[in-house]
């Protein structure tokens, strides 16, 4: 059955700024600028900006996202649609950091930065060398304080944890028994970093 009408709405806070011309949304904070085509889905989308209410109060802006005569399927983009733009408002106002181990039982993982390359190397004691591109937005780093730990940052979550499923499937056992070699890089932590200070 057909839902007449359907609407969410994503609060964005000041010092950030959100605009939507024919479903292409654009979200710019204090981190930099992330934008998004929705055009594959059929919904209507509106910028309500911050205003102040009577007693003085600054009221946030939002992103209204209307939705009409929808099937059921149709209904679950609209939340997925909110949430994407969500974790662009996030991305520019904190940014994303996935922290990533190395597992290995006798031969050491050595995971390298070429120009923008991932590279890996001794994974179970092989000569092949694992080959990774680093994807538009994310940054590389090593970890000073733990061993054997990577951290990939950004602002577009897509990236960021696009960038952790390929460093891991980069490592994935074959022909192998799985409970018994569990050699790899994994995910560790992941989440939104600490907002800056002056915010």
């Amino acid at each position: 059955m057909k839902t007449v009408t359907a609407s969410q709405e994503v609060p964005f806070p000041s010092g950030v700024t959100v605009s939507v011309a024919s479903r292409i949304v654009t979200v710019t904070g204090p981190r930099g600028s992330i934008t998004k085509d929705f055009k594959h889905i059929q919904m209507e989308m509106s910028v309500v900006e911050a205003t102040t209410d009577e007693e003085g109060n600054t009221v946030d802006g939002y992103v209204k996202v209307d939705l009409w005569f929808a099937l059921r399927k149709q209904l679950a983009c609209l939340r997925t649609t909110c949430s994407h733009i969500a974790n662009m408002i996030t991305g520019v106002t904190c940014g994303f950091l996935y922290k990533m181990r190395f597992v290995y039982s006798h031969f050491p993982i050595n995971v390298t930065l070429n120009g923008k390359t991932v590279e890996i190397r001794n994974f179970l004691g092989e000569k092949r060398v694992r080959k990774v591109e680093l994807l538009d937005g994310v940054d590389y780093e090593r970890s000073s304080d733990v061993k054997d730990q990577i951290e990939l940052r950004g602002n577009d979550l897509t990236n960021v944890s696009l960038m952790a499923a390929k460093i891991q499937q980069m490592t994935n056992i074959r022909h192998k028994d799985l409970r018994k070699f569990l050699d790899g890089i994994y995910v560790s932590e992941k989440g939104a970093m600490d907002p800056p200070e002056d915010q």
